[in-house]
């Protein structure tokens, strides 16, 4: 915008003059704004509403209405200190008997103490094997070499080399081995100690050291002076690596771990077992069907709750957004409480929320049919607590008799678990049905409508996108308008200051010819 000079002749204040003059215009341009911002955050609203809705139909709606969905089995486990059971998708409705007989261990080599070995002197990953060895270091036939069976005394035992020359290290003889063999091997300067282990547990993972053939007693002298064997006074430590083995209703089975995956049901032996062993009861999961209703319950009052109180918020009489100009009067405190008013009351009376929980509410209300007879959800003691009962805009919320998380309904019997512990099926198919419907009206209620709502949407989500484009090209035309409008002033203004500006030279000129 280019700098304009008024008022330097007429000494008027002609800023404030054409700001009066185009007030009018100035005011379309942000009631237009307004408007538009007061879309924007309904657009808000909805897809934060729409995405909850959303939710609530894919995480319970699409799935309960199938009966796979409550068909889960629980196992009780005897004695829970000596084995752990996870139910899978497979497992079947029994009652079997566990007897856990050998639980898997990992082969765990602890070397010889090498400080004891050598008087008392200390050594590091760093150290040559030479330096180790000192004046009996005989690395005169070239290099030395010892051997590491793995998974020995096993069909699948082999024997790894592993070279050692008169510059190798510490550090060098454990990544050898790490790579040859696949163990886990390290040294310990505080105990001065070498740790060879498997990496499973398991009888495949036993191992032995062992001199070799080539140059055996050089060998020998090696493996004594790192603490690898028996030196007599100083003792290595091994403990052999073994499978887990259980007897399932009296079926041997046998594993590298103590987990063990047959039939649908992951056991996990924890301690053997004495005597008949102990009982594993697998059976329907009455717990699980009981969480899914309630959780179900809990997410679908939530929104219910929200939409009831966004429809009868109370309304924010005479509160528009507020311009730049208005906020700089306020602090950012003040300005976020004067927004959150309005944007608490903008679906307020909104005919889609209203369709759209009038939707849902109905499903409830109605009964569905199992076996013969009408049931409600009343009879599964599911209820609202009544319009005086009910704090405000929770009326429309249910709760379940006996939920110990529910302070109203803590105390009364509970229907719903004696249901489903007495007759899940009956339970099941009730449900089932019940969101079968409710899977249909939310489909109904977010279908596709061309030119104002995209399929799965609950609101007019096109509709709104139409009409806030709309009031950018307006905003636009407006904003031109007060331009040009202002510009004419200031061209006026301009023009007056240029005329007084010339009378007055003018002026000066005669009083100096009449010598004035």
């Amino acid at each position: 915008m280019p700098m304009r000079m008024t008022g330097l002749m007429s000494g008027m204040d002609t800023e404030s003059v054409i700001k009066e003059l185009v007030a009018v215009r100035q005011k379309k341009v942000d009631t237009a704004k307004k408007a538009q911002t007061k879309l924007e955050w309904k657009q808000d609203a909805w897809k934060s509403l729409n995405t909850k809705l959303k939710n609530l139909q894919s995480k319970y709606v699409n799935n309960l209405r199938f009966s796979t969905a409550y068909a889960k089995l629980k196992t009780n486990v005897s004695d829970s200190s000596k084995a752990s059971v996870i139910t899978g998708e497979n497992a079947t409705a029994s009652v079997q008997n566990l007897k856990i007989t050998q639980l898997a261990k990992t082969a765990y080599f602890t070397g010889a103490d090498m400080s004891k070995i050598h008087d008392g002197e200390k050594f590091t990953a760093l150290s040559k094997i030479s330096e180790v060895l000192g004046d009996s270091a005989d690395f005169s036939g070239g290099d030395v070499k010892f051997n590491i069976k793995v998974a020995a005394g096993t069909d699948k035992e082999r024997v790894e080399e592993i070279t050692i020359n008169e510059n190798s290290t510490i550090s060098d003889v454990l990544n050898e081995i790490k790579s040859k063999t696949g163990l886990n091997a390290s040294f310990d300067e505080k105990t001065q100690r070498f740790f060879i282990s498997a990496k499973e547990s398991g009888a495949e993972g036993n191992l032995a050291i062992e001199a070799s053939d080539e140059n055996t007693d050089a060998s020998n002298s090696i493996l004594k002076a790192l603490g690898l064997v028996d030196n007599g006074t100083n003792v290595t430590t091994y403990v052999p690596g073994q499978n887990a083995e259980i007897y399932l209703n009296d079926a041997k089975f046998e594993n590298n771990t103590n987990v063990f995956e047959i039939n649908g049901l992951t056991i996990t032996a924890l301690d053997k077992t004495e005597g008949e062993g102990i009982t594993l009861t697998t059976q329907q999961d009455t717990d699980g069907i009981y969480d899914l209703i309630k959780n179900f319950f809990k997410e679908y009052n939530s929104i219910i709750n929200e939409m009831d109180k966004l429809y009868n918020a109370e309304k924010a009489k005479d509160m528009e957004p507020l311009t730049d100009e208005e906020k700089e009067d306020m602090s950012d405190s003040e300005v976020e409480k004067w927004e959150q008013k309005i944007k608490d009351q903008l679906l307020r009376r909104d005919d889609t929320l209203y369709s759209v929980a009038d939707g849902l509410k109905s499903i409830f209300a109605k009964g569905v049919e199992v076996d013969g007879k009408t049931m409600y959800l009343s009879e599964f003691g599911i209820n609202t607590l009544g319009y005086f009962l009910s704090p405000e805009n929770q009326k429309n919320a249910y709760h379940i008799d006996g939920d110990p998380d529910d302070e109203n309904t803590s105390g009364n019997a509970d229907k719903l678990k004696s249901a489903i512990a007495n007759d899940p099926d009956k339970v099941i198919n009730f449900f089932t049905s019940i969101f079968n419907n409710m899977y249909k009206k939310m489909n109904d209620l977010s279908s596709s409508v061309e030119g104002t709502r995209s399929f799965g949407t609950f609101y007019n989500d096109k509709k709104m996108k139409t009409e806030y484009d709309s009031y950018k090209g307006k905003i636009k035309d407006l904003e031109k308008a007060l331009a040009d409008y202002e510009d004419k002033w200031y061209k006026k203004f301009s023009k007056m200051e240029t005329a007084m500006a010339k009378l007055q030279s003018n002026t000066s000129a005669v009083t100096s010819m009449l010598g004035q």
